[in-house]
């Protein structure tokens, strides 16, 4: 506890005693600080100038200031003021104002050497001094004074300080002795009638009475705790009499609260019961929302005047419309999309049948067109007919449907090229054959051609520089080369359109590149006048990268749709470029990847996130499918187990990739 927490904590009159003494004390200080200030300032401004100019006078005298000659007489004059001790310094200025002779009492002090800084010194320091000019031109007198007061002046204020404070002290004593008997005595004696009181809750005790004309507050304090004792008094007399009928009733409502305890107990236990039961109700109602919300179908409930009843998670997300907004609101509000369906919903309510939808198309936030089959469910129940409402997304399976068709489509596509192939290959075999027979008809190497020649008188010499002149050999040549790149056409495509046997063969990437280069470079468009073969064909081939496990026929359809697309995006650039494709291939173990790079438009990133999607094309109408990327991805991912995507970049041109395993585990087959 600290001096201020001892100090709050005292009694009363200790207090105001100790402020008492506290105020003598301070009276006493402050009259002794004062008064000696005053006596010094006294000192300072009159009687230390008054004795210097004294001193001055006497030194002035003619006779003293005939033997200021020599620094020694001088300073013989100077020691005669040693007695007197109030003075500090002397000094004797010649009428040059040079310094002649100086005398110090005690500690020597820093004094102008020229009478010239005499004016300015004064003015810095805080010494009492005169300066007199000595008769007869004679020089200057320079004295200072001590600032400080006699010893005699302290020790009589000393000496009357302790008498002040000794008849200060018994004039306390005295008055705290009055205090203790005017004040701290009553206060005790009301203190110890509040204890009385409390320790013996005796509230008929009172106050001693004081005197008619006091009017001190210690009486009025006395009074109030008089009064406050007789009403205390009356107010226990009040509560013991309330206390017995208080009494009575308690017994009787003890009766009344054990028949309420019983009747609680017995209401307690059926309400256990009762939230037993809801708790089951709740958590069996949790169960069913969280079935019918994790149900992929959007499930929908309504009355017989078609307001919302229950609502799933998938109603959610297709409507747009939250579980809170949708209760009890009419279904075409709610569901704005269902609302040419009323009429159907209504009959199957109301009769008691199950109506189908099909197929809906609704477009979605993507943008998309997605299908949906309706299924309206009659529905009976305690609170009358309603009508279960059931939307399933069919998207997917139409798609696949529609993939199904395409690829029949294909397929018949196929079966006839195969034909036709065929069909080509007769003419061709002719047209070659018919070519060797031309040659060797016009051959002159042969005894045949020079018998038929004879006959007729002509010179195979003079035929064959005509034959030579009209470039007949060379344009020979160029139709047996025709034939020749026709039948290889028609190889490649026989063994393009030939069903695979679905096996994973060692397939050298090289040469199925190539391949899939060749089949590509007969592709021209009459319509928009490009041609494959215009395109520069860059290769980079990784010389470790050799025989790959495939199916080669698949393989070689993804290079050449992709090969197809390059030259098409090139072919569409505005600028109209040399169009380039590069083709590399690179061993990235445990992956054998395959680039197909070319430098034409490019694709913006919302076109990239979706190129694999089916039935997704940026052709016009008639020009495309939008299934070759998504049926070359099914091919490189599900048949091969492998990796394929794509990076582009819109003006600079786009980079497919695509990672076939180095080794083939048929066990995922």
């Amino acid at each position: 506890m600290n001096l201020y927490q001892r100090l709050e904590y005292l009694p009363v009159g200790r207090k105001l005693l100790l402020a008492l003494l506290v105020l003598l004390l301070s009276t006493l200080i402050a009259a002794n600080l004062t008064f000696i200030s005053a006596a010094y300032w006294i000192s300072r401004q009159s009687t230390a100038p008054q004795a210097l100019h004294t001193i001055a006078r006497l030194i002035s005298s003619p006779e003293l200031v005939s033997a200021l000659k020599t620094p020694e007489a001088a300073k013989a004059i100077l020691q005669r003021l040693e007695q007197y001790s109030p003075l500090r310094a002397a000094v004797v200025y010649t009428p040059q104002g040079q310094q002649l002779a100086e005398f110090h009492n005690g500690h020597p002090l820093k004094i102008p050497t020229h009478v010239e800084e005499v004016q300015q010194w004064q003015a810095d320091g805080f010494r009492v001094s005169v300066l007199t000019p000595l008769p007869q031109e004679a020089g200057y007198l320079l004295l200072v004074a001590s600032s400080e007061l006699p010893e005699a002046f302290y020790t009589g204020i000393l000496s009357a300080s302790l008498a002040i404070l000794l008849v200060s002290l018994v004039l306390w004593v005295v008055v705290s002795r009055q205090m203790r008997r005017w004040i701290t005595k009553p206060i005790r004696r009301l203190e110890k009638l509040s204890r009385r009181v409390t320790s013996e809750e005796n509230y008929a005790l009172r106050a001693p009475p004081t005197a008619p004309a006091s009017s001190d507050e210690i009486a009025h304090l006395a009074n109030a705790l008089n009064t406050m004792l007789s009403r205390m008094e009356a107010r226990e007399h009040q509560l013991k009499q309330a206390y017995d009928e208080t009494q009575a009733a308690l017994d009787q409502s003890e009766t009344y609260a054990r028949q309420t305890r019983e009747s609680n107990e017995q209401l307690e236990q059926e309400i256990k019961v009762r939230h037993r039961i809801e708790k089951k109700l709740t958590g069996f109602q949790n169960y069913l929302n969280n079935i019918i919300n994790s149900m992929p179908s959007a499930l929908i409930t309504a009355d017989d005047s078609l307001r919302i009843t229950q609502w799933n998670h998938q109603a959610t997300l297709l409507s747009g419309t939250s579980v809170e907004e949708a209760a009890n609101q009419p279904l075409g509000q709610a569901f704005p999309a269902l609302a040419p369906f009323e009429s159907r919903i209504r009959h199957a309510a109301f009769c008691q049948e199950v109506q189908r939808v099909e197929r809906v198309c609704w477009p979605l936030n993507d943008g998309l067109q997605h299908h949906y089959e309706l299924t309206f469910y009659p529905l009976v129940g305690g609170d009358g007919l309603g009508v279960v409402i059931r939307i399933d997304e069919i998207t997917e399976r139409i798609h696949f449907e529609e993939l199904i068709v395409q690829s029949e489509k294909m397929r018949s596509v196929g079966g006839l090229a195969a034909g036709m192939a065929h069909e080509i290959n007769n003419p061709l075999g002719a047209i070659s054959h018919n070519i060797q027979n031309i040659r060797r008809r016009l051959s002159a190497d042969l005894e045949k051609n020079q018998e038929a020649a004879q006959q007729i008188g002509l010179s195979l010499t003079d035929m064959q520089h005509y034959l030579n002149i009209r470039q007949i050999p060379q344009i020979l040549e160029r139709i047996q080369l025709a034939t020749n790149r026709a039948a290889c056409i028609v190889t490649h495509m026989l063994g393009f359109t030939r069903m695979s046997n679905r096996q994973h063969v060692d397939t050298s990437l090289p040469a199925l590149i190539e391949q899939a280069l060749s089949i590509a470079d007969n592709d021209f468009d009459l319509t928009e006048g490009f041609d494959f073969r215009a395109i520069q064909i860059l290769r980079d081939f990784d010389p470790d990268l050799e025989q790959v496990p495939c199916i080669s026929n698949e393989l070689e359809q993804v290079l050449l749709n992709l090969l197809k697309n390059a030259a098409q995006a090139i072919h569409q650039r505005a600028d109209r470029q040399l169009g380039r494709i590069v083709l590399r291939t690179r061993r990235h173990p445990p992956w054998a990847e395959i680039q197909v790079e070319d430098n034409g438009g490019g694709m913006p990133e919302a076109v990239r996130q979706r190129i694999f999607e089916p039935f997704f094309t940026t052709k016009d109408v008639g020009q495309g499918t939008g299934l070759g990327l998504f049926v070359s991805y099914f091919i490189i991912t599900n048949n091969h187990k492998g990796q394929m995507e794509v990076q582009s970049t819109l003006g600079q041109g786009s980079l497919f990739t695509i990672r076939l395993p180095l080794i083939h585990n048929p066990a995922s087959d």
